[in-house]
């Protein structure tokens, strides 16, 4: 059974390996990872967030409901256009135990590269909400928090709801 990594934790701030070897172990957890992704409400999970420090990560695309699993994903072209959207993530949890929520300005379309489940190389144009969920799981893979990108006084805000809900 994966567990959930939260903020504070180590493993979130670490550069994954890519991952050489498809191998069933790496199957069966992302297929873990979509079920963990769904039971929570959320759209997207990084390795990183259920303790693994390899290059893989489970998505959806809200508008669709089309999940990719993104075996060494890059993004290869982000666009000049920029937009700010609410961003929440599944390891940075407010008392509640919900996500907490921010303002973050982002590239508004990306091309991103991969290999899927079955060893093909994959690439799209992803804009508007697919972008953004690439972009903030692909940071998960680099030790990069949504959190990172706020200013020092609104990150200093969320922080400490996010530490209210640690103790």
């Amino acid at each position: 059974m994966l567990q959930m990594k939260l903020c504070g934790d180590l493993i979130l701030r670490e550069k994954c390996s890519p991952v050489s070897d498809i191998t069933p172990a790496i199957l069966n957890t992302m297929d873990e990872m979509v079920k963990m992704m769904h039971e929570q409400n959320g759209v997207g999970l990084a390795a990183p967030q259920v303790g693994i420090t390899q290059r893989f990560l489970v998505m959806m695309d809200p508008e669709t409901n089309v999940v990719y699993r993104m075996i060494n994903p890059e993004i290869v072209f982000k666009s000049d256009e920029t937009c700010v959207m609410e961003e929440g993530c599944l390891s940075v949890l407010g008392p509640d135990g919900l996500p907490v929520y921010s303002n973050v300005r982002r590239p508004e379309s990306v091309d991103v590269k991969w290999t899927d489940e079955n060893g093909k190389e994959m690439s799209a144009r992803m804009s508007g909400v697919p972008a953004r969920i690439v972009q903030h799981e692909t940071d998960h893979l680099d030790g990069v928090l949504f959190i990172d990108y706020l200013s020092g006084v609104k990150r200093e805000m969320l922080m400490r709801k996010v530490n209210r809900g640690h103790k």
